[in-house]
This record gives C-alpha cells, sequence and structure tokens, in this order.
C-alpha cells in the first residue's frame, strides 16, 4: 500500500510538472506576472514585469513594467511609454510619477485615478540598456550609445516582447512618451513602418509626442522666453539670454566641452536668479525640500494640495530600491548599487540632439501615421 501511495504521489508530480511546462509554453510571460506589489491598493487587473533580450551574444536586456488595462482589456489598444533624458526611466518617471496606475506615498502605493490604463494596456520601457534595471552583461555596451542604436534595440524588444503575449500581436498600437522620447518615438516608428513593408508586424495605429525635443534649435532656444514671461529672471537678463549667449548655443559648447566665458556669465546669472527653489518643468508648484523638517517649514497643505506630491520622484526612488519591490518586479541591479530615475552608466552621444527629427514625423505624417504633439 505504501508503494502504491508514493508510485501515486510521484505520477502526480509528473502531470503537475508537465502541466506548468505546457503552461509556460502557451503563456510564455507567466513568470513574468506580478502577484502584487508591496503596499498596493486592491485592484482588479493585471501586471506584469520582467525581461526582454535584445541582443543574446552580449546579454543585453531591456526591463519592462506592464499593466493591463482596468476593464476588458482584450478590448482596449496597447500603448509603448518612453521616457527621454536621454537615458531617464520610463518605470520611474512615466509609471510611478506621471500616468501609471500606482504613485508611492510613504511605504505604500495609492491608486493613480488619472491612470492611462483605464483605457489602454500600457507598456513602460526602461531603454536604452543601462537605464533603470535595464542591463547588460558587456559594460561596452553602455558605451557610445546613440539614437540609431536605441531605435534598434526597441525594435527588438517589440518584437521578442509579442512573443511573450502573442494576444496583442494584432492590437491597435500606439507609442507615446515625452521629451528626448521626441526623438526615441520618431526613429522607432519610422522603422516599424519600414518593417511592415516586408512582414506585417505591428499595428501602429499613431504616435503622441508630449514637450518632444525635435528641432534643436527652436525647442531649447524657447526657454528665454519662457523664463522671462514667466518672471523668473529679469529684463537685462532676458537680453543677454536671447543675444550673448542662447540656450541651444550653450548647450552644444557644453557637450562638446568647450563652454565659453561669455556662456558661462549668462548661464550663471540664469540659475541665480531662477534659483532651485523654482521647478522649472512646473513653475506654478513648489520643489521638494530634501529635509522632512525644511518641507514641513517651507510648504503648507494647502499649497500641496491632496493629490499633488512634490516629492514623488524621491519616494520612487525609494520605493523602486527597496528589495522585496525588485522581487515582485522580478527585477535586478546589474553594474550599479542602486536604481536611479536617469542613468549613471550610460554614455549616450548627446550630440544627437542636435540632429532635428521633425523631418521623420513629417515622413510619418505623409506615410498616414497620425502624430500628435502636446504641451
Amino acid at each position: 500500500m505504501l508503494g502504491l501511495a508514493w508510485r501515486s504521489v510521484a505520477l502526480g508530480l509528473i502531470l503537475l510538472e508537465v502541466w506548468f511546462s505546457v503552461q509556460v509554453e502557451c503563456f510564455p510571460a507567466l513568470f513574468d506576472r506580478i502577484s502584487r506589489l508591496p503596499g498596493q491598493p486592491k485592484v482588479g487587473f493585471q501586471q506584469y514585469a520582467g525581461y526582454v533580450t535584445v541582443d543574446k551574444r552580449k546579454q543585453r536586456a531591456l526591463f519592462y513594467y506592464f499593466a493591463e488595462a482596468e476593464v476588458d482589456p482584450a478590448s482596449k489598444p496597447l500603448v509603448l511609454w518612453l521616457n527621454g533624458g536621454p537615458g531617464c526611466s520610463s518605470l520611474g518617471v512615466g509609471a510611478f510619477s506621471e500616468n501609471g496606475p500606482f504613485r508611492p506615498s510613504g511605504e505604500v502605493l495609492v491608486k493613480n485615478e488619472y491612470s492611462w490604463n483605464r483605457e489602454a494596456n500600457m507598456v513602460y520601457l526602461e531603454a536604452p540598456v543601462g537605464v533603470g534595471f535595464s542591463y547588460s552583461a558587456d559594460d561596452s555596451s553602455y558605451e557610445a550609445v546613440n539614437d540609431k542604436i536605441t531605435a534598434r534595440d526597441n525594435l527588438v524588444f517589440l518584437q521578442n516582447w509579442f512573443l511573450k503575449f502573442p494576444q496583442y500581436k494584432n492590437r491597435s498600437l500606439f507609442i507615446t512618451g515625452e521629451s528626448y522620447a521626441g526623438h526615441y518615438i520618431p526613429q522607432l516608428a519610422e522603422l516599424m513602418h519600414q518593417f511592415n513593408k516586408k512582414e506585417k508586424l505591428f499595428n501602429l495605429k499613431g504616435i503622441a509626442l508630449g514637450n518632444p525635443v525635435l528641432e534643436f534649435a527652436t525647442d531649447f532656444n524657447s526657454r528665454a522666453e519662457f523664463f522671462w514671461s514667466h518672471g523668473l529672471i529679469s529684463d537685462s537678463t532676458y537680453k543677454l539670454f536671447t543675444t550673448s549667449c542662447n540656450y541651444s548655443r550653450y548647450v552644444s559648447e557644453y557637450y562638446r566641452g568647450n563652454v565659453s566665458p561669455i556662456c558661462s556669465r549668462v548661464m550663471g546669472q540664469v540659475s541665480t536668479e531662477t534659483s532651485r527653489f523654482v521647478d522649472k518643468y512646473d513653475v506654478t508648484l513648489d520643489v521638494c525640500i530634501s529635509s522632512v523638517l525644511s518641507q514641513s517649514e517651507i510648504l503648507t497643505t494647502q499649497q500641496v494640495g491632496d493629490t499633488i506630491d512634490v516629492c514623488v520622484e524621491d519616494e520612487t526612488v525609494n520605493y523602486l530600491n527597496r528589495q522585496d519591490v525588485q522581487k515582485a518586479l522580478h527585477a535586478r541591479l546589474v553594474g550599479v548599487h542602486k536604481w536611479a530615475v536617469c542613468s549613471s552608466v550610460l554614455d549616450y552621444e548627446l550630440l544627437d540632439l542636435e540632429i532635428p527629427t521633425i523631418t521623420i514625423v513629417g515622413r510619418l505624417v505623409k506615410a498616414g501615421i497620425p502624430v500628435m504633439v502636446y504641451r
């Protein structure tokens, strides 16, 4: 009887192993499913996170976080979100600070009532390799990364991501993002359009670009007008900012390592007048003071409001560096000691910044791909 019992147990284990193997083969994203993020409220949608290999030889892999739509995900479009930098995290900025389903608040996550996954299936990609949890086993992969490499890797990511999630392969796809994603997105969309001419894979329905860098000189030189019109710099500094050294000239000199004395003086004066107590991305908000005591002395509850957390970036950094959070996300740190909003190991070709992508946007529009630019 005892032998029969053991044989029954052994048979049961074999059947369980076979069943699990079939499940993994039929549902390759099974290992990436998130049972629950630490501190999150109860939700009805599925979440996934993990890695997609883009180069097996150098063991280069991009990290993604995927939040399915809250209601009826099978009928909702797929949206890929990319942050800019270059070298800043879509997980930390897009997902946990802007339009993702949760935002960190102390030790817990709170529901974001304006999350985009209320209407779409959201994929947040940490790209290029070296950003956030994305990594390479070969450190040389972080050197001399440029727009072309990023676009190619992002294309390979999508191809391989569809192998994990084949049910989304023919879904309406939108690519969205902000800032330097004004370079990432048009170049990726153009590669996808070219790929589709050989093999129809991407059901690309449109792209959306928030505050994008599309034409370096035009976009960057609007900074002087913005600062002056919002009372952040004086008339005399504005005149210097628009005549003696505009911002695009300063950035070009900075990236080339030869900032002229006059540009140094002008930018020093601009920094002094705008000060560190102004959020240059939203001048109507207060800034986060590192010390909790200083924060409480400077900001009142009424100023911060119930829904605006000016320290959300700090809280996101703390949350994503928790070991229990990284375990839940199936994430690991490779070559760095901690997760950071923007990469400290990536050597990006910053002179790509000066190459306009507005011409690519024009080609996409002519090809029938809708483009929305928003501020």
